[in-house]
């Protein structure tokens, strides 16, 4: 069926960056179409499933006070940390190997605050992350893991905010559209082809911009690019990432670019549903392993849980515990760590045994060898340095001597009950490799690298930026810059076209 009216955008997905994206292009002076493959109530992409933490480069409270009220007596009473320029490279560097591309990068963390407080103005609402990122230490609460503030909501939160935000400015939302093919005016993208309705239908347009997912949820590329074994990872977030946008992209040419083989995966609930669940988005989370032993099958460690703060390790860790025996893995509390834990430890939707000694917790954990998990206990009990305070708060060198691997920080001898296990699994999140683009405009750049007229790209289908890992916070972040971005430059590419 044809369409009659044409946009000046088109955007494809309705997550984060692509509403950033919609937004951005509006503002240019742009008519925006989005075409969502999911319906309105699933829609929002892996966005709507996001936790909510959001790392950007900030140096002290007067920054943070741009995003959200903090009152004077809060400034006063906490230590608000900090995440310098400096700091942030240093993080990104680290946990990519110094992998990720430096124009993308310095775009991200030099444009990280500023683009927050864009999406502020947008509708976007944060507040201090207090339950999860912080801790009273000598009555005075201090922040940790350079992520202080978090979306009001969570995702799902503001995804609603930007939608709002997105049909007040007058963007033409179509759901149950899923794109299946770029449209082309000689070498130009001039629109998408999409099913919705049971129908085909061309939407047409000066510029589209592809902020529709990666490829987590589509088993066959998962196998494909990630490996044996990834087939069988739960998803974490939503159905519809089957990689449509970039087998679009990849069919006219447009350059590949990042770790194809790497992708963002967590310890997530051993019997979750196989993908994301709209009506329970976070019950699945499994982040306090750092003050855990976690054991497989076999009953041994196979990690060291506290090298560093989830936020830099929970990305790459749900990957070790899919290479263990049938997938799965137990993290292991005392009554000591309890009172510490993440609220969706205490969901209903939790595998987890209780017990007054670890010999009846070891016959309760299920397909676990007995001895070898009271073995691996014995040896990391005597193996702990009491000697050192234990702080959850900061990295507090309270390690393991003699046993591998060891344990860096906040390690503690499981002698308190009750004794009490979670049962976790592999949960991917999201894929790392993507399309190669301009990144000072999001446009995409076919394999000669010479820009693809008409198309740009953000989110999880920018390609060379997130390598091997991913400091928590970064992913909302970077869909706000990056998706501004393509926003910014396919808004004003479509408008100087249209009035020229």
């Amino acid at each position: 069926m044809a369409n009659a009216k044409e946009w000046d955008v088109i955007v494809v997905g309705k997550g984060n960056a692509a509403l950033c994206s919609a937004l951005a292009a509006v503002d240019q002076g742009a008519s925006v179409a989005m075409l969502e493959a999911a319906s309105e109530e699933e829609a929002g992409g892996n966005s709507a499933f996001a936790g909510g933490i959001v790392r950007f480069a900030y140096d002290n409270v007067e920054d943070l006070k741009r995003l959200c009220d903090i009152s004077d007596e809060e400034c006063v009473d906490t230590d608000w940390e900090s995440n310098t320029t400096d700091e942030f490279f240093d993080d990104l560097f680290m946990v990519t190997n110094y992998r990720t591309d430096p124009e993308l990068s310095e775009l991200l963390v030099t444009r990280s605050l500023d683009s927050m407080a864009w999406s502020v103005s947008q509708g976007s609402k944060l507040m201090p992350n207090y339950r999860n990122q912080s801790a009273v230490v000598d009555g005075k609460r201090h922040f940790f893991g350079r992520a202080p503030l978090t979306i009001d909501g969570g995702g799902s939160g503001l995804v609603d905010d930007l939608t709002k935000a997105a049909v007040k400015k007058g963007v033409d939302i179509f759901y149950d559209t899923r794109g299946v093919s770029l449209l082309r005016d000689d070498l130009r993208v001039c629109g998408v082809k999409a099913n919705t309705a049971g129908s085909s239908r061309d939407f047409k347009a000066r510029c589209v911009v592809l902020a529709c997912g990666g490829f987590e949820a589509n088993p066959e590329m998962r196998t494909r690019y990630l490996g044996p074994g990834w087939d069988v990872a739960k998803v974490r977030g939503t159905r519809f990432n089957m990689g449509d946008g970039l087998k679009m992209a990849l069919d006219i040419g447009a350059c590949p670019f990042g770790n194809w083989s790497g992708r963002h995966a967590v310890s997530w609930e051993r019997y979750s549903p196989d993908v994301g669940d709209v009506n329970n988005r976070r019950d699945s989370y499994r982040h306090s392993f750092p003050l855990s032993i976690m054991i497989n099958a076999d009953g041994k460690r196979f990690v060291d849980e506290g090298i560093e703060f989830y936020n830099y390790t929970y990305a790459k860790y749900g990957a070790e515990v899919l290479k263990q025996p049938d997938q799965f893995a137990y993290q292991v509390f005392d009554a000591k760590a309890t009172p510490l834990l993440r609220d969706p430890y205490a969901s209903k939707h939790t595998t987890r045994f209780v017990a007054d000694t670890l010999e009846e917790l070891a016959e309760k954990l299920e397909d676990v060898n007995t001895e070898g998990f009271l073995k691996t206990v014995r040896e990391y009990n005597a193996a702990v340095k009491s000697d050192v305070p234990f702080d959850h708060s900061t990295k507090d060198g309270r390690g393991t001597v003699g046993i591998e691997p060891a344990k860096s920080n906040w390690a503690y001898i499981l002698d308190t009950p009750p004794f009490t296990a979670y049962a976790v699994t592999c949960g991917i999140t999201f894929t790392f490799g993507g399309l190669r683009t301009v990144p000072s405009t999001g446009q995409v750049v076919d394999v000669n690298l010479n820009p693809i007229q008409g198309l740009y790209t953000a989110g999880e289908m920018l390609g060379g930026l997130f390598y091997f890992n991913y400091p928590a916070g970064t992913g909302l972040v970077s869909g706000t810059v990056f998706g501004k971005i393509a926003g910014d430059g396919a808004g004003e590419a479509a408008v100087s076209e249209r009035d020229g």
